[in-house]
């Protein structure tokens, strides 16, 4: 017997999820009072968005390969 992989169509792209879960997350760090835990999820927001940014920059129309000579 093969077990079959459940699979649903995503409703919303990957970088709207992103943005929706780095808001929430910003909003639970303002909640917290100054401190490591605080500070680890703001860094993990700033990782996921810099990440967004480079995917954003690697897929863009004007981006053009290297001239080798």
């Amino acid at each position: 017997m093969t077990s079959r992989r459940r699979r649903f169509k995503q409703e919303t792209t990957l970088q709207d999820r992103i943005i929706e879960w780095a808001k929430k997350v910003r909003a639970q760090a303002a909640e917290l009072p100054p401190g490591p835990e605080r500070d680890e999820l703001l860094k993990k927001v700033r990782r996921t968005e810099t990440a967004m940014h480079l995917e954003d920059f690697a897929n863009s129309p004007g981006l053009q390969p290297p001239i080798r000579t």
